[in-house]
């Protein structure tokens, strides 16, 4: 929420404006990727495991090199599609791709800016288009809509709004979750923050992983 001036008995800074992305479909895909095909990727600062398994994709079209090579490329998709999610997104690409005609490089150009880097685009898209990808998206979907709080007080930044503000004061505008076990916090960019959805239900973790901001 955000007003041009202070609202009498508001506690929300009238100035306060907050991204919340709590369905990253570029970081639910890796996710989903790495433990339904079993890759073990090796990094010093991996997610953890997700909170709703999938179930394991037998494909034989993907042998064990394919696997390896993927296991290989996931942690640098990691690191750069989260921070392509907790970067600021430039206004003019919106204005410019409408002076831009469908099919040319420029309008590709300018979706690759808007999108950021992808499994899809870097490694291929067989992975993904498997109806088990389909099937796991979409109860995701439908069970995080499930949760949603009914009332805006009852939302997470509501209730921690104490820790939020300071560190808003401190240059966090954007807020990234994802479904995954445990606590799990990270600042992927000068503004922006990624904590798990099992951070963010839980009053103390949350205010915890906002006190990292500052």
């Amino acid at each position: 929420m955000r007003s041009s001036e202070p609202i009498p008995g508001e506690q929300w800074p009238h100035d306060m404006m907050l991204t919340i992305e709590d369905r990253p479909t570029a970081l639910l895909e890796l996710l989903w990727i790495r433990e339904a095909y079993g890759l073990a990727p090796r990094g010093d600062d991996l997610p953890p495991v997700l909170s709703d398994s999938p179930a394991a994709v037998h494909d034989d079209t993907v042998g064990t090199d394919a696997r390896a090579a993927w296991a290989e490329a996931w942690p640098r998709l990691w690191q750069q599609t989260a921070a392509h999610a907790g970067g600021e997104k430039d206004p003019r690409i919106f204005e410019e791709l409408h002076s831009t005609a469908d099919g040319s490089a420029e309008r590709a150009d300018l979706l690759r800016r808007l999108i950021g880097p992808s499994w899809r685009d870097d490694v291929g898209g067989a992975a993904l288009d498997s109806p088990a990808y389909r099937a796991w998206s979409e109860s995701g979907a439908a069970a995080h809509a499930t949760a949603l709080p009914t009332r805006l007080e009852d939302s997470p930044e509501r209730r921690d709004l104490a820790t939020l503000i300071p560190a808003w004061r401190a240059g966090l505008t954007i807020i990234i979750t994802i479904p995954c076990v445990g606590e799990f916090t990270r600042r992927i960019g000068p503004n922006a923050l990624l904590v798990t959805s099992a951070t963010r239900a839980d009053s103390a973790a949350y205010r915890r992983a906002l006190g990292t901001f500052g």
